[in-house]
């Protein structure tokens, strides 16, 4: 496991509320690094596992064609602990930065909300009306990352962390790599859970069907991913389904959790049976008929 305690920093900060982030060289390359949250949901956990999810989240999306961040795994020592740290590949360059969903929302003057207003009928609205990118690529793109997103469970997935790369020297813009997969794949869930949940069929199906909801809304409610996807009632989401159900492998995904260290036996166990259970009773009936 790579060691990124004492590696070189540089000034560049980084926004965003999941948790504390560093700049740092790694390879002469710049990277930013991400502590784990504390566990404000799970009492009995520390720090959640969010860096772990970060890691399996952004690589599954590559699985998938989807373009994301590149993450690598490793330890970092602060207040005399060491701690899973997950190292993420800035993807910007001098003159080229990166501009939010929200930031794009706030131009379409007559939108329903500000940026960070998750109403997808707003959503679905500035993705129409905005022209930093052809409109029916990013309505595809929207769809094929809120599937991935309802297969891993993401359940924070707002305007603030997707969206759009800007070359402030040609004035345009492409869409961004996938970034901050954290709150995917349950990251507060501890070994005691995880043996409560494995031993009741209920439990784990609460965890496909009811649990985690997206922070994408409809009439002030967050979406139930099943809900949604098993209504067919938006078309350009049944076509990501149909797009994307088809890429997942589920035995390379099992490969990748394998070969993640930090993580224990039953939590491996665990994320290779819900994401199994998440893509046949959420994907795989829409994707078949």
């Amino acid at each position: 496991m790579i060691d990124f305690t004492f590696l070189p920093t540089r000034k560049k900060a980084y926004g965003g509320a999941n948790g504390s982030k560093l700049s740092i060289l790694y390879n002469d390359e710049l990277y930013m690094l991400k502590l784990p949250m504390h566990a404000s949901k799970n009492p009995n956990l520390s720090y959640t596992n969010s860096c772990t999810s970060e890691y399996l989240g952004c690589h599954i999306f590559n699985m998938l064609g989807i373009r994301a961040q590149e993450t690598i795994l490793g330890s970092f020592e602060y207040h005399g602990k060491i701690r899973t740290v997950v190292a993420c590949k800035d993807f910007t360059s001098p003159g080229v930065v990166i501009l939010d969903f929200a930031s794009i929302k706030n131009q379409i003057i007559d939108s329903a909300s500000n940026g960070y207003g998750t109403e997808l009928t707003d959503i679905l609205d500035t993705i129409e009306k905005q022209r930093a990118v052809e409109p029916n690529a990013l309505k595809e793109h929207f769809w094929n990352v809120f599937v991935i997103d309802a297969f891993i469970g993401n359940w924070d997935r707002h305007n603030g962390n997707w969206g759009f790369l800007y070359s402030q020297e040609t004035d345009q813009m492409e869409i961004a790599p996938i970034y901050d997969c954290g709150s995917s794949l349950f990251p507060q869930i501890d070994d005691e859970i995880i043996k409560k949940v494995l031993s009741s069929k209920a439990e784990m199906n609460a965890r496909v069907f009811d649990m985690p909801t997206s922070a994408i809304m409809i009439d002030g409610k967050r979406i139930n991913y099943y809900q949604l996807i098993q209504s067919k009632k938006f078309k350009d989401c049944t076509e990501a389904v149909k797009r994307i159900t088809p890429k997942i492998d589920l035995e390379k995904i099992d490969f990748l959790i394998d070969e993640v260290e930090q993580l224990s036996d039953l939590q491996k166990e665990f994320l290779k049976k819900i994401l199994k259970m998440r893509k046949e009773l959420i994907l795989d009936s829409v994707y078949i008929n």
